[in-house]
């Protein structure tokens, strides 16, 4: 139980971790695990778009991901050009200490490879995180982000996540809770 204990703790440093790659936009801000927790969530939206797709392996995938980072923290695109990051030591180190933890190392092990459909659709859900946080900033003003989402866009490997890509583009990051522009925005306390 301790080893699970100190599995857990390692988690919650996801929380602390942040993805670093918005100091080169200018705006934003987001943990690894705020991150994580989107990526699910697209993970199993791609899922119910595909047929024949093992859903528990890409939320699995999904929930992994970026697990090595409570270690390594997260390296963005720039540092990535300089810096070589173990991820396998990370990896292996934390999987020896638990009776899962080949689970985990196998759930990496997937996403890395990018050879079976649900580590593309994990990916694919991956991007499609940073292009909705990229949307939201420039739907607030940011202009750089167009270009970031264009690159995001290219890294794309599914049908289904290149047309989700292209309508979240097309759609205001604000419309889901202020499309009913009625009078309730008026007199909402007096219902």
């Amino acid at each position: 139980m301790k080893e699970i204990a100190n599995f857990l703790f390692e988690v919650g440093m996801l929380q602390k971790t942040p993805r670093t790659g918005f100091r080169f936009l200018g705006s934003g801000n987001e943990s690894v695990a705020e991150h994580i927790l989107r990526t699910i969530f697209i993970g199993y939206t791609l899922c119910k778009l595909e047929n024949n797709i093992d859903e528990s392996r890409v939320i699995k995938i999904c929930l992994f991901h970026d697990l090595p980072e409570a270690r390594t923290g997260d390296m963005n695109y720039v540092s990535k050009k300089y810096v070589d990051v173990n991820e396998k030591k990370a990896i292996k180190e934390l999987a020896e200490t638990l009776f899962f933890g080949r689970e985990i190392e196998s759930a990496l092990a997937e996403f890395n490879e990018k050879k079976t459909r649900e580590s593309l659709i994990a990916h694919d859900a991956d991007q499609l995180s940073l292009i909705l946080q990229l949307k939201e900033y420039g739907d607030l003003g940011n202009k750089y982000t167009k270009e970031w989402i264009e690159f995001a866009v290219k890294r794309l490997s599914t049908e289904a996540a290149k047309e989700l890509a292209e309508v979240i583009i097309k759609t205001d990051s604000s419309e889901w809770w202020f499309k009913d522009k009625s009078d309730w925005w008026v007199n909402a306390n007096n219902k």
